[in-house]
């Protein structure tokens, strides 16, 4: 604890002798992420959001003249799905993205040092699962450092400079925060409500979620804590490849 302590001490100097941070709060309007489907398997339509993620090193979807797709989970705890969501991207040779909080890593270390071994990519949920819109700049840069640094105490690998929102929720200073202290921003371009354990809709909802929407470069959002999910992944993996796409992982958009 002293350890952690100290260098999270050492990184809030570092970014405050080279003007990466400051003490304002960021402003209290925020965003919630969302974009308009269509059923052309085009890419959606994202609105007034355009505008507001331009030049913040924000991605939301990938190149939309291939036929790539971006598969990442969101964990912020395990009730016992992932080793199996791990087990079907081994046995399907897919590698994903997955973005972690501070809670996943702190109970589940385990899971932790799986998800490295097993190739994937691990970004950053922040350690608090606060709203980015609610945190000082200080206080921003802490929460990703604190992550950071137990993700490397746990498994001995760095966690990448790649960034999920909490709840999806932002506006553009703090976007711009992120890309001040050297983070890429990563939003979705296909989701849909996963995420309650208690009303699960089945591996049917689930797949055709993710394929009624498939389209170009599509950055597909599940939560690692879904049953439905689980029981279609092995089946959505299978639909995507059929229809001539690759899995990519989100340091490659």
């Amino acid at each position: 604890m002293r350890f952690v302590t100290k260098a999270l001490f050492v990184v809030f100097i570092a970014f405050l002798s080279l003007g990466l941070i400051g003490l304002g709060k960021v402003d209290a309007w925020a965003y919630g992420w969302g974009f308009k489907k269509n059923d052309r398997h085009q890419v959606p339509d994202i609105g007034k959001y355009a505008s507001v993620i331009e030049g913040t090193s924000a991605y939301y979807v990938g190149d939309p003249s291939k036929k790539e797709v971006y598969l990442t989970f969101d964990a912020g705890y395990d009730n016992g799905e992932l080793a199996n969501i791990l087990a079907i991207l081994r046995e399907k040779k897919v590698k994903a993205t997955f973005f972690l909080t501070g809670d996943f890593v702190n109970r589940f270390s385990d899971l932790c040092r799986q998800i490295v071994n097993d190739g994937h990519f691990i970004g950053n949920h922040s350690d608090s699962h606060k709203p980015l819109t609610s945190l000082s700049e200080t206080e921003l840069a802490l929460d990703l450092a604190s992550l950071e640094e137990k993700f490397f105490a746990a498994t001995g690998a760095v966690m990448s400079k790649y960034f999920r929102p909490p709840s999806g929720i932002f506006d553009r200073e703090s976007l711009l925060r992120l890309k001040k202290l050297g983070y890429k921003t990563c939003f979705w371009s296909i989701a849909y409500k996963d995420w309650d354990t208690a009303n699960q809709r089945g591996a049917d909802y689930s797949y055709e979620s993710v394929i009624d929407n498939l389209h170009n470069g599509a950055i597909i959002l599940m939560h690692s804590v879904s049953q439905s999910n689980r029981e279609a992944l092995g089946k959505i993996i299978d639909e995507i490849r059929n229809q001539g796409f690759t899995f990519k992982t989100v340091d490659e958009l």
